[in-house]
């Protein structure tokens, strides 16, 4: 008996590699390398010719220069994530790794309220400023724009041994 298949293969696939991307949007392929020694500078086998003058290497493309990209501040990153903790975009868990101490159950505490919940408009960072009372610990207090409201929120952070900063304290003006 013979097993009829019922896929006809318009191209046999190699089974050696998969297949290639066939974008027609990328580039033609590299530029062409140029040798790191200089060529002879005159043909083998043909004694008597001039010698060749040596091309000059061809310059490279000048760009402008590579600036490093600016990591944002720890604090303006702890002021985005209590704020949607806060408001209720994220569950409480999301913040469990960037917490030390009591600072969890806090959050736990606020968030039952959603403190900075808003109808309407998403409440969003509007400023930030800070206090460093010791060398590894900073006392941040933000204020939360929701609409024409202003809201307040503080909270504390402190380096680790790890130097992975974590929020260790946490408060949200009232409501």
């Amino acid at each position: 008996m013979n097993k009829v298949m019922s896929r006809t293969a318009a191209r046999p696939r190699p089974r050696h590699r998969p297949p290639t991307r066939r974008d027609t949007r990328r580039p033609g392929g590299a530029p062409p390398r140029t040798p790191s020694r200089p060529a002879a500078t005159t043909p083998a086998g043909k004694p008597g010719t001039p010698p060749e003058t040596p091309r000059p290497a061809p310059e490279a493309p000048r760009t402008a220069p590579v600036t490093a990209v600016r990591q944002p501040r720890p604090t303006d990153v702890f002021a985005d994530r209590l704020l949607a903790v806060l408001s209720g975009q994220r569950p409480v868990h999301w913040m469990l790794r960037h917490t030390a101490g009591r600072a969890y159950d806090e959050l736990a505490r606020l968030a039952e309220h959603s403190p900075l919940r808003t109808r309407g408009t998403r409440p969003v960072v509007h400023d930030i400023g800070y206090y460093v009372p010791s060398e590894g610990t900073l006392e941040v207090f933000a204020r939360i724009a929701a609409g024409d409201r202003l809201r307040a929120m503080a909270f504390r952070l402190e380096l680790g041994k790890d130097l992975r900063w974590r929020c260790t304290a946490v408060e949200t003006g009232p409501k």
